[in-house]
């Protein structure tokens, strides 16, 4: 066995918005990794425009900067438990992990699902309490926390032996202790080099590397990523390619390895390095990269299983074709498969239309993350309602269960809890962070479609909500679903602001005047159980008595607007989410209101 001293490989995980890729950010700049005139808050290391939308990071990102003539390869991975596929892959490439923790929030729910992780590969753990500069830090509380989560997840007692550095990642400011004074981030790169191990294995031996990552580029084609576990490779290399059932033989194109933001490119890298390999074009993620003449496999990459699931479909509406660029099934079949091969929390299933994929993730985050990128790039679907992936064990049925954190003020308590416990919730502990009650749940996944809005409109917006994935177990009864019907158009046309105000005492209105709306579609929210059929397309009609400006100005109610993620959490069985690159509109599966109405009637004859 031998050591490459002269390398170290860290991962940094932490809970959504703790500061991970902020903390990258500081460590690059102060390398000298960026020009001089670089932006201080600019977030280089969230590249996509989902990513600096929502402020998170969804795909894992590679840097490598140098200290003290030693090589620190950091991979900054997501936070989100729907992002889990990534987490798992990252965590296969490095010794250690970084657990940065926010010196206010403390330990979060995503903090306990991405460190449960980290330990079950025997990570090395270094503790980052970043934000120090918080006016509402609670540190000694927050160090607590982090202890006793370390014995909740059963650490051994190395991993309990855990060092703390103290950060203010913003600031580019490090400490190993709350007392030294700081200017820089090497109190922190110090004890990266003095606690993670550097990588072990055997220099000499035949070429071992699992494929972890798998990247397309416009001019070099499919590009794969790993850590090269055993030996060496070379540009130009011929090498096995190992899945489970064949090995195949293919041809090494460049070799690149990391430094600063960018790739280099190199003849040859070695044991424990991070690598990106160009002309391996039939490698999937789980393949193991092996010597040609003595091929062996790697055990490959297990993720969690997939918690949820939607249909994506063929825009069937009126206006389909009208505002997108892909909309054939041919189209979303090739992007959806497309996607699968790099997403492995994701899979694809082909249904008995030829025009709808069943499609499931690992969340609502998760697929609604997709369906928005696809739609950014000028794909049309229709959407199902988010279902729950079930399991058949020993007979029994068995579903998805989450484990789920609440912070409301103490005033909105009550109103959570009884809705929580609508939904099958079972409380687990209670505590007061910062003025705002901390809630821990255990929660059918099912039970959590459509909570997001509700909370946030039960507490005004105060409420805070997060999950993740906690086990499965056996199923929990029925769940309430959503009480209200849908006020639905009963015919193509452009709406006025006539036809809107008469209409306005029936619900919530979700259009505006002067939009085309169709048959079918869903304009509004009713005030009652049922579905209402309308016309918010209504004009005012000219008598000789009198003009249609006559009378007194209108007065409209402001319209309720949805977000992707709101507009599938809105939907019941029977509707739809029409997504297009400039519009998210939701409409009833079947459009014609004489089909509909039958149906419905058919449907309470077969109740009685």
């Amino acid at each position: 066995m031998g050591i490459n001293k002269n390398l170290r490989n860290i991962a940094i995980i932490a809970h959504v918005d703790h500061g991970k890729t902020t903390l990258i950010d500081s460590l690059l700049k102060q390398s000298h990794i960026f020009r001089e005139n670089a932006v201080v808050n600019e977030r280089v290391m969230d590249s996509g425009d989902l990513e600096r939308e929502r402020g998170i990071t969804i795909l894992s990102k590679n840097t490598a900067i140098h200290y003290k003539n030693i090589k620190l390869n950091i991979v900054d991975t997501p936070g989100h438990s729907d992002f889990g596929g990534e987490v798992e892959r990252i965590l296969n490439m490095v010794d250690g992990v970084l657990l940065l923790v926010d010196s206010s929030e403390g330990v979060m729910s995503q903090t306990r699902y991405v460190l449960r992780k980290a330990f079950e590969r025997k990570l090395k753990p270094i503790v980052v309490i970043n934000k120090i500069d918080k006016p509402d830090s609670r540190i000694e509380e927050v160090e607590d926390e982090i202890l006793d989560l370390f014995i909740e997840l059963g650490a051994d007692d190395e991993q309990l032996n855990f060092p703390i550095v103290y950060t203010a990642a913003k600031a580019g400011i490090a400490k190993k202790s709350m007392d030294d004074d700081s200017h820089d981030l090497k109190p922190l790169l110090d004890t990266i080099i003095e606690e993670i191990p550097a990588p072990e294995g055997e220099l000499d031996a035949p070429l071992q590397m699992v494929v972890t990552t798998l990247e397309a580029d416009d001019y070099v084609g499919k590009i794969v990523i790993g850590r090269i576990q055993r030996g060496k490779i070379k540009s130009g290399e011929v090498v096995a390619l190992m899945s489970d059932s064949e090995i195949k033989k293919a041809k090494v194109g460049k070799v690149y390895t990391y430094e600063g933001l960018n790739r280099v490119e190199t003849d040859e890298a070695t044991m424990g390095d991070i690598v990106a390999l160009t002309g391996l074009t039939e490698a999937s993620i789980g393949d193991t990269i092996a010597d040609f003449e003595n091929p062996e496999a790697l055990p490959g990459i297990r993720v969690d299983e997939p918690t949820l699931s939607m249909t994506f479909g063929v825009n069937t509406s009126p206006f389909a074709g009208k505002e997108g660029q892909f909309v054939t099934s041919r189209h979303i079949r090739d992007r959806l498969f497309k996607e699968a091969q790099t997403n492995v929390a994701l899979r694809v299933e082909e249904t008995d239309s030829a025009d709808v994929f069943k499609v499931s993730g690992r969340g609502e985050l998760h697929l609604s993350i997709l369906i928005e990128t696809m739609r950014r790039e000028g794909y049309e679907m229709q959407i199902g309602k988010p279902e729950v992936v079930y399991k058949i064990v020993d007979g029994k049925k068995l579903e998805p269960i989450e484990f789920l954190t609440v912070e409301v003020p103490p005033d909105y308590m009550g109103t959570a809890m009884e809705s929580l416990g609508r939904r099958k919730a079972e409380m687990i502990d209670m505590t007061e962070v910062a003025g705002y009650m901390r809630i821990n749940f255990l929660i059918p996944a099912r039970g959590l479609i459509g909570f997001r809005s509700e909370l946030l409109t039960s507490t005004r917006g105060n409420g805070i909500m997060n999950h993740v994935f906690h086990s499965y177990e056996p199923y929990k009864g029925d769940i309430p679903g959503r009480s209200r019907g849908s006020l639905v158009a009963f015919e193509e046309g452009t709406t006025t602001g006539y036809g809107i105000f008469n209409l306005q005492d029936r619900g919530v209105m979700f259009i505006e005047p002067n939009q085309k709306v169709y048959e079918g579609m869903i304009v509004g929210e009713n005030s009652r159980e049922m579905d209402i059929d309308i016309n918010p397309c209504k004009q005012k009609h000219v008598t000789n008595m009198r003009s249609s400006s006559s009378d007194e100005a209108i007065r409209l109610v402001p319209p309720r607007f949805m977000s992707l993620e709101q507009a599938l959490e809105y939907i019941n069985d029977d509707e739809l989410v029409e997504v297009t690159p400039t519009s998210i509109r939701l409409r009833k599966t079947v459009l014609d209101r004489a089909t509909r109405g039958r149906a419905a009637k058919n449907a309470r004859k077969t109740e009685n």
